[in-house]
């Protein structure tokens, strides 16, 4: 994929043939970590993130910034049209701008799991603060029926500030009113709550229990609905915890299949094995393969029913994958005498009739440090001439 310029992709850290996979994967994990609510002072970045992956996204959008990057899509008046956040619930199923009027914010919470507790199922106990209606003032904020019009901003909820930043010339500044935090009124002193001093809400520890269910995946989303922060006249926002799945120190997960590599020595790959292997759930299989059953390097065999267990059916399971690295013997492990012996029992070699115009060489091992020397030569060689060289070249050594 030819692209005018790749800044979209370098802000999500994906390449530029990425699938529309990989850039989920990509936003998935950026959004979660510079989420306003996780990381209040890095707003910027998380607007550029979820801009990003709007462009890319989008299929058309997408071919419109490679053909003429990030200009292109201003030209063509697309990009841009939502908010990061709107972006980032419509992407974690939190719904838009219509429903978040009616309905606190949603909390997003990456949950770090071990791949034995997505096979055997687990329950997590996370510790959260949030904010609770007031029970003393039951969210008013104070004494019913004594608010007060504010007069610092005579009920506006907004200040305007004029400050002066040339000769003849001035801006106006308007901010949200600190003293009744953009209201328009509030109570005084005496008749604040004195226990959520007149915010509403008070924070509280809620102690929330996950259970992430057998056969779960990275990236899969556990939802506490109405257990966000509560707002007088909102309903509570729902906790959204996503699942980040450790790496594993044997097995990689695809799918529903678990994969591993085992090592065999040359004798046991030609004349057979057993081998432990020791499950996610702390059972041992032995796995073997029968005298003369040949396992060549990469080959790949399987175990049925013993990958990972399907999600909400793990009576079932996928498969275990085995894949082989074969370990050769090092240099003269035989005594050269024996050599004959061991040649008697393997198939035979190819015959070759060697004439007198053939000439015979030594096979020694690459040196590095010459091979690179070559390689700088070469090149500065290539730059001496005056166009560029195209097509296959032999270089006599």
């Amino acid at each position: 994929r030819m692209v005018h310029e790749t800044a979209y992709y370098d802000i999500l850290g994906v390449k530029p043939n990425a699938s529309a996979e990989e850039l989920k994967k990509a936003y998935r994990k950026l959004a979660l970590k510079y989420h306003p609510d996780k990381n209040p002072n890095e707003g910027e970045k998380f607007k550029h993130i979820s801009q990003a992956y709007e462009v890319l996204s989008d299929p058309k959008k997408r071919d419109l910034y490679d053909q003429g990057g990030e200009q292109a899509i201003k030209e063509g008046g697309v990009g841009g049209g939502s908010s990061p956040m709107d972006i980032f619930n419509m992407f974690f199923g939190g719904g838009g701008r219509m429903q978040r009027e009616r309905k606190g914010k949603n909390v997003v919470h990456q949950l770090s799991v071990s791949l034995e507790e997505m096979y055997k199922g687990s329950t997590r106990k996370l510790g959260l603060q949030k904010n609770v209606i007031c029970e003393k003032c039951e969210g008013y904020g104070g004494k019913k029926g004594t608010l007060e019009k504010c007069s610092t901003c005579k009920g506006k909820g907004i200040q305007i500030r004029v400050q002066q930043i040339g000769p003849g010339m001035i801006q106006q500044i308007q901010s949200m009113c600190a003293d009744c935090q953009g209201q328009g009124e509030k109570f005084s002193s005496k008749d604040r709550c004195k226990n959520c001093n007149g915010n509403k809400v008070e924070r509280q520890k809620k102690i929330l229990e996950v259970h992430i269910d057998k056969g779960m995946r990275d990236g899969q989303r556990i939802t506490f609905h109405g257990e966000g922060d509560q707002e007088p006249g909102l309903e509570p926002g729902d906790v959204i915890i996503v699942l980040d799945q450790k790496e594993h120190a044997v097995f990689q997960r695809r799918g529903d299949d678990l994969i591993m590599r085992m090592n065999l020595k040359l004798v046991e790959a030609l004349c057979g094995f057993k081998k432990t292997v020791e499950t996610l759930d702390d059972r041992v299989l032995v796995v073997s393969t029968r005298p003369g059953e040949v396992i060549k390097q990469d080959d790949v065999k399987c175990v049925q029913n013993e990958g990972m267990p399907v999600y909400r059916d793990p009576y079932d399971k996928g498969q275990l994958i085995i894949q082989f690295d074969v370990d050769f013997p090092k240099k003269h492990w035989l005594p050269e005498h024996l050599m004959f012996q061991l040649e008697r029992l393997l198939p035979p070699r190819e015959d070759m009739m060697i004439t007198d115009d053939m000439e015979e060489v030594e096979l020694g091992e690459v040196e590095a440090r010459k091979q690179q020397h070559r390689s700088n030569s070469r090149e500065a060689y290539e730059q001496d001439e005056e166009g560029p060289r195209t097509g296959m070249q032999c270089q006599t050594q």
